[in-house]
Formats: structure tokens, sequence, C-alpha cells
């Protein structure tokens, strides 16, 4: 005869639950570049020191014209200006960093019950396909650019250049992430099929 659990059930869902804000918090808090080579971890620092300033700046700005538009009923006319302006550069920072360390969102679920090299293979095709679709992006980005860069803006008058070309210098970064990806992922399937080859 089975003893019943002596845990209460509340008692149980609330460990359960503090045990999964544990992880979830050692997860946000863990190195996003951990197991990474020093070429790459220089590489994510670099381009998350410019995503950092950005958005410093964004912040910087709108407090600034807050107050003074609430307190001195004096807004700093150009901040709203340069802060949409510079969405463009915090967008695709945050882009890129997401792919290099493979924390985009994806539907990983459908594909965890396959074997581990049809799996590789499925992403190894959507990381191509992804790629082919942000140089597309990047193509018509620079032809944006192209037409449109050198008008400057209303109050500051900096050439537009300056931020359009986020969306054509961001868009092949984060070509070149997902074939960097695809890359390793195809060393990944090789080794595989050598260890099923044996």
């Amino acid at each position: 005869m089975t003893q019943p659990d002596p845990t209460p059930p509340q008692a149980s869902s609330a460990s359960l639950a503090d045990q999964v804000g544990q992880l979830n918090q050692s997860m946000e808090l863990a190195d996003p570049d951990l197991g990474a080579s020093s070429l790459d971890r220089g590489i994510n620092q670099v381009v998350e020191f410019i995503g950092v300033a950005v958005l410093a700046t964004i912040a910087v700005l709108v407090f600034a014209n807050a107050v003074g538009r609430y307190a001195f009923t004096s807004p700093i006319i150009w901040a709203e200006e340069i802060v949409i302006s510079l969405i463009p550069w915090l967008a695709m920072t945050g882009i890129f960093l997401s792919v290099r360390r493979r924390q985009f969102i994806r539907l990983g679920s459908y594909t965890l019950g396959l074997p581990a090299i049809v799996r590789i293979t499925i992403d190894l095709f959507i990381q191509v396909l992804s790629a082919a679709t942000f140089v597309v992006v990047a193509f018509y980005s620079f032809e944006y650019f192209s037409l449109f860069g050198g008008d400057v803006t209303t109050y500051v008058n900096i050439p537009t250049g300056w931020f359009t070309s986020a969306m054509f210098i961001g868009a092949g970064g984060v070509a070149l992430a997902f074939l960097y990806n695809a890359w390793q992922d195809r060393k990944d399937r090789r080794a595989i099929s050598g260890v099923r080859s044996e």
C-alpha cells in the first residue's frame, strides 16, 4: 500500500515555482558568450558596447526632454529627432547579438523529437534561408541609403545616412552571423555523421 504524499499540493507547487524562478534567474545572469572563442567574444562585446551606448543615449535624451518639457516648459526640440534616428542602430545591434548568441525566437519544439542529424540539417537550411533574406534586406536598404542618405535632419543638420546606414550595415552583419551559424551547424553535422559511420 502506497503512502500519500505528505507535502500539501500548494507547498509543492510553490516549491516548483521557486525552482523555475531560480533557474530563469540563473539563465538570465549567465554569461551569454560562455564557451565562445576570444574572437567571437570580442566581436560580441564591441557590438554590445555600441548597443548599450545607443540605448543610454536614447534614455538620457528622452529623460532630459521630458524634464525640460514638464518641469521647465522648454523641451529639447531636436531630442526626438535624434531618438527616432538612433532606433535602427539599436534594433540592428540587438538582432545581430541575438543571432550570434543563438537567442533569437524560434520554434524548436517541432524538431525536438527528430534525430540529431535531421535536426541539424533543418537548422542549417533555416540559417542559410535567413541569411539570404537579410542579404535582400541589405540590398534594398543600401538602395534607400544611396537615394536619401545625403538628406540632412531638420534640426541638427546631420546627414540621415549616419542613421539609415544601420539598415544595410546591420542587415549585412546579421546575414554574416547566420552564415557563420550555418558553418558551425555544418561542422556539427559532419561530426555526427563521422560518429555514425564509425
